[in-house]
């Protein structure tokens, strides 16, 4: 089996531990967090904030590391530190003592998920680089399935307990499997998809690749108008759906929704993204990248609005909700990749990615407290999902039409 496939697999596997662990697990933790210390909502959200922040910062140097290393020291080194991070979190004190934790999962958090890991496996893929993205971003949605477990967990051990338990399980699953990560499949004697290179009797001479490709340097990416659209558009993406993975448990507590019943409603969320991740990644090989990308963000935007609905305490409202967020959520995450991958090729992919995730990191800074401050001031979060669904419907406006031309930089 072609060696990039394994990178696939242990880039799933790992985003599934650090989404249930840390992404999505936080929400079990912050009414906890919140009752113990007496932390307002927007002081404990601003803890998101400070992850958002240090991996924005932190994500172009380690995009600029692994182009120039390779993946493998870089992502290990990362699951290292986010396992310190959630074990020195469950000592906390004072509120510095819970940010500088938090400083440290999200160092971890910066080399070791999301697009660093994109950028990892898209270097072994060309054909199927939609379809590969979209399997490994599914790890995120799985991640899912670990938050009623956390949440138990949380619950029976307290929630100090719970973050031992977590670091010492990132040390034990996702460490290891870092060790499968490589960095080029020429260096292996490979071509992207798995096509064999063929040489002369001279070992220093390969054949040329099949198909000639995308090779942008990082200045011509950075200094062109399609870069930052990307960039734009999916900062407005992460700025709608932070915010809602933060406080979707405290929100439905608000509501009226028992906890054991919100922690599942804030399972399926993620797992149910599996569908536009893989779909909308199969979808985007087929046909134009930029249509697909803005019909996720499409639907982000409505499930944003439905969300606001589902305080009337109509059933369907909330099963509408969860399939259209989730489904616009999980298709807009591997068209980032997918997109960078297609105008600027995979030579420095690494990099662009890593600069696109600072543009976006700015989204999750800024979401999660805007969030707890709204609802912190009216006492209900309602006007914070109205707010969030405008803005991803004028993203979604503006990406469609600066992208309608393929060639526009």
């Amino acid at each position: 089996m072609f060696y990039g496939w394994y990178i696939v697999g242990a880039g799933c596997l790992i985003s599934f531990y650090f989404s249930g662990s840390v992404f999505l697990g936080f929400t079990a933790a912050f009414e906890p967090i919140a009752n113990e210390f007496g932390w307002s909502y927007t002081h404990i959200s601003f803890a998101a904030s400070l992850r958002g922040l240090e991996t924005g910062l932190l994500v172009p140097v380690a995009g600029v590391l692994m182009d120039r290393w390779g993946p493998r020291r870089i992502i290990f080194l990362g699951i290292f530190i986010s396992g310190l991070g959630l074990i020195l979190l469950s000592r906390i004190n004072t509120l510095a003592m819970f940010y500088a934790s938090f400083v440290l999962v999200a160092t971890g958090m910066s080399t070791a998920t999301s697009s660093l890991l994109m950028a990892a496996v898209a270097k072994w893929f060309r054909k199927q680089a939609g379809l590969v993205m979209g399997i490994t971003a599914s790890g995120v949605s799985f991640g899912g399935l670990l938050l009623p477990l956390v949440t138990v967990i949380i619950d029976t051990y307290g929630w100090r307990q719970a973050m031992i338990i977590m670091g010492l399980g990132m040390w034990s699953i996702p460490l290891p499997l870092s060790l499968l990560f490589r960095h080029k499949p020429e260096q292996y004697g490979y071509l992207p998809d798995g096509e064999e290179v063929r040489s002369t009797p001279d070992v220093h001479h390969f054949a040329p690749p099949i198909a000639q490709e995308v090779d942008a340097g990082t200045k011509e990416a950075l200094t062109s108008l399609t870069f930052w659209i990307i960039a734009t558009a999916s900062l407005c993406h992460v700025l709608t759906v932070t915010p809602v993975m933060t406080h979707i448990m405290p929100y439905l507590s608000t509501i009226n929704v028992e906890r054991s019943a919100a922690s599942l409603i804030a399972s399926a969320l993620p797992v149910l993204t599996i569908v536009g991740r893989v779909g909308f990644g199969w979808l985007g090989d087929q046909i134009d990248k930029r249509a697909v990308a803005a019909l996720a963000f499409l639907l982000t935007s409505l499930g944003a609005l439905l969300l606001g609905y589902t305080a009337s305490g109509q059933g369907w409202v909330i099963v509408v909700f969860i399939v259209i967020f989730s489904i616009g959520w999980g298709g807009a995450v591997p068209m980032l990749s997918g997109l960078l991958r297609e105008y600027f090729g995979r030579e420095r992919l690494g990099t662009i990615i890593g600069c696109a995730g600072s543009v976006m990191m700015v989204g999750q800074i800024t979401g999660p407290p805007l969030a707890g401050w709204i609802f912190d001031h009216y006492g209900y979060y309602q006007p914070a999902w109205y707010l969030l669904a405008s803005v991803m419907a004028l993203a979604t406006i503006l990406f469609s039409a600066c992208l309608r031309h393929r060639g526009a930089r």
